[in-house]
Protein backbone atom coordinates (compact mmCIF):
# COMPACT_ATOMS: atom_id res chain seq x y z
CA UNK A 1 0.00 0.00 0.00
CA UNK A 2 3.28 2.55 1.01
CA UNK A 3 4.51 1.67 -2.58
CA UNK A 4 0.91 2.57 -4.36
CA UNK A 5 0.80 5.90 -2.22
CA UNK A 6 4.68 7.07 -2.80
CA UNK A 7 3.50 6.49 -6.63
CA UNK A 8 0.20 8.18 -6.71
CA UNK A 9 2.08 10.91 -4.12
CA UNK A 10 1.19 13.82 -6.02
CA UNK A 11 -2.73 12.66 -6.77
CA UNK A 12 -3.01 12.75 -2.92
CA UNK A 13 -1.21 16.01 -2.28
CA UNK A 14 -3.60 17.53 -5.05
CA UNK A 15 -7.18 16.18 -3.09
CA UNK A 16 -5.46 17.10 -0.13
CA UNK A 17 -4.83 20.64 -1.04
CA UNK A 18 -8.13 20.55 -2.47
CA UNK A 19 -10.06 19.23 0.79
CA UNK A 20 -8.00 22.23 2.63
CA UNK A 21 -8.95 24.63 0.51
CA UNK A 22 -12.56 23.50 0.55
CA UNK A 23 -12.43 23.41 4.62
CA UNK A 24 -10.50 26.65 4.73
CA UNK A 25 -13.92 28.12 2.69
CA UNK A 26 -16.24 26.69 5.24
CA UNK A 27 -14.05 27.85 7.99
CA UNK A 28 -13.86 31.09 6.61
CA UNK A 29 -17.73 31.70 6.39
CA UNK A 30 -19.47 30.25 9.06
CA UNK A 31 -17.88 33.01 11.54
CA UNK A 32 -18.65 35.29 8.45
CA UNK A 33 -22.46 33.62 8.97
CA UNK A 34 -22.28 33.91 13.01
CA UNK A 35 -21.59 37.76 12.58
CA UNK A 36 -24.81 38.13 10.53
CA UNK A 37 -26.84 35.79 12.59
CA UNK A 38 -26.37 38.05 15.67
CA UNK A 39 -27.77 40.62 14.58
CA UNK A 40 -31.32 38.51 13.89
CA UNK A 41 -34.45 38.37 15.95
CA UNK A 42 -33.89 34.86 17.74
CA UNK A 43 -37.02 32.69 16.55
CA UNK A 44 -37.41 34.30 13.55
CA UNK A 45 -37.77 33.16 10.06
CA UNK A 46 -34.71 35.24 9.21
CA UNK A 47 -33.07 33.19 11.97
CA UNK A 48 -34.16 29.81 11.02
CA UNK A 49 -32.78 30.75 7.28
CA UNK A 50 -29.36 31.05 8.84
CA UNK A 51 -29.51 28.28 11.17
CA UNK A 52 -30.09 25.81 8.05
CA UNK A 53 -27.36 27.74 5.95
CA UNK A 54 -24.90 27.65 8.69
CA UNK A 55 -25.93 23.49 9.12
CA UNK A 56 -25.69 22.96 5.44
CA UNK A 57 -22.67 24.00 5.66
CA UNK A 58 -20.73 22.88 8.39
CA UNK A 59 -21.87 19.10 7.45
CA UNK A 60 -21.83 18.73 4.06
CA UNK A 61 -19.00 20.75 3.09
CA UNK A 62 -16.46 21.34 6.11
CA UNK A 63 -17.10 18.44 7.70
CA UNK A 64 -16.27 15.87 5.01
CA UNK A 65 -13.65 18.33 3.31
CA UNK A 66 -12.12 18.57 7.33
CA UNK A 67 -12.40 14.04 6.76
CA UNK A 68 -10.19 14.58 3.81
CA UNK A 69 -8.07 16.36 4.88
CA UNK A 70 -6.87 14.86 7.41
CA UNK A 71 -6.86 11.32 5.94
CA UNK A 72 -4.64 12.75 2.86
CA UNK A 73 -2.73 14.04 5.65
CA UNK A 74 -1.89 11.24 7.68
CA UNK A 75 -0.92 9.12 4.17
CA UNK A 76 1.31 11.58 3.34
CA UNK A 77 2.91 11.94 6.85
CA UNK A 78 2.54 7.98 7.06
CA UNK A 79 5.22 7.54 3.69
CA UNK A 80 8.72 7.17 4.46
CA UNK A 81 11.12 10.49 3.63
CA UNK A 82 7.85 12.69 3.19
CA UNK A 83 8.18 14.20 6.84
CA UNK A 84 11.01 15.12 8.61
CA UNK A 85 10.10 13.85 11.74
CA UNK A 86 13.50 16.20 13.55
CA UNK A 87 12.56 19.34 11.52
CA UNK A 88 10.64 22.05 13.58
CA UNK A 89 8.34 23.34 10.92
CA UNK A 90 6.66 20.13 10.79
CA UNK A 91 5.76 19.94 14.59
CA UNK A 92 4.59 23.93 14.50
CA UNK A 93 2.27 22.78 11.15
CA UNK A 94 0.57 20.10 12.93
CA UNK A 95 0.12 21.70 16.30
CA UNK A 96 -1.69 24.43 13.58
CA UNK A 97 -3.61 21.96 12.23
CA UNK A 98 -5.10 20.91 15.59
CA UNK A 99 -5.64 24.21 16.09
CA UNK A 100 -7.45 24.19 13.14
CA UNK A 101 -9.47 21.09 14.09
CA UNK A 102 -10.49 22.58 17.89
CA UNK A 103 -11.51 25.55 15.95
CA UNK A 104 -13.86 23.46 13.79
CA UNK A 105 -15.60 22.51 17.10
CA UNK A 106 -15.66 25.45 18.39
CA UNK A 107 -17.72 26.69 15.48
CA UNK A 108 -19.92 23.67 15.83
CA UNK A 109 -20.56 24.57 19.41
CA UNK A 110 -21.43 28.07 18.28
CA UNK A 111 -23.64 26.64 15.94
CA UNK A 112 -25.65 24.71 17.79
CA UNK A 113 -25.94 27.74 20.23
CA UNK A 114 -27.89 29.53 17.28
CA UNK A 115 -30.04 26.63 16.55
CA UNK A 116 -31.37 26.22 20.23
CA UNK A 117 -31.55 30.16 20.17
CA UNK A 118 -28.79 30.38 22.93
CA UNK A 119 -26.51 32.43 21.51
CA UNK A 120 -23.39 33.22 23.96
CA UNK A 121 -21.45 35.53 21.77
CA UNK A 122 -21.46 38.93 20.45
CA UNK A 123 -21.40 40.01 17.17
CA UNK A 124 -17.24 41.28 17.64
CA UNK A 125 -16.76 38.09 19.52
CA UNK A 126 -17.84 36.23 16.25
CA UNK A 127 -15.45 39.12 14.12
CA UNK A 128 -12.40 38.29 16.19
CA UNK A 129 -12.91 34.26 16.13
CA UNK A 130 -13.26 35.14 12.19
CA UNK A 131 -9.40 35.67 12.01
CA UNK A 132 -8.24 32.91 14.09
CA UNK A 133 -8.60 30.46 10.75
CA UNK A 134 -6.46 33.19 8.64
CA UNK A 135 -3.70 33.15 11.01
CA UNK A 136 -3.59 29.31 11.81
CA UNK A 137 -3.59 29.08 7.26
CA UNK A 138 -0.99 31.51 7.06
CA UNK A 139 1.52 29.44 9.64
CA UNK A 140 0.17 26.21 8.05
CA UNK A 141 1.40 27.28 4.06
CA UNK A 142 4.02 28.94 5.75
CA UNK A 143 5.60 25.57 7.40
CA UNK A 144 4.74 23.77 4.33
CA UNK A 145 6.29 25.83 1.70
CA UNK A 146 9.29 27.90 3.74
CA UNK A 147 9.86 25.07 5.96
CA UNK A 148 11.68 27.44 8.39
Amino acid sequence: MTLFFLEHLSWVVALHIMAFVSWMAGLFYLPRLFVYHTQIAVGSEESARFCLMEKRLQRQIMAPAMVVTFLTGAVMASLPGVVDWQSVWWWVKLGCVMGMYGFHGACAVWRRGFSQGNNQHSERFYRFANEVPTILMILIVIMIVVRP
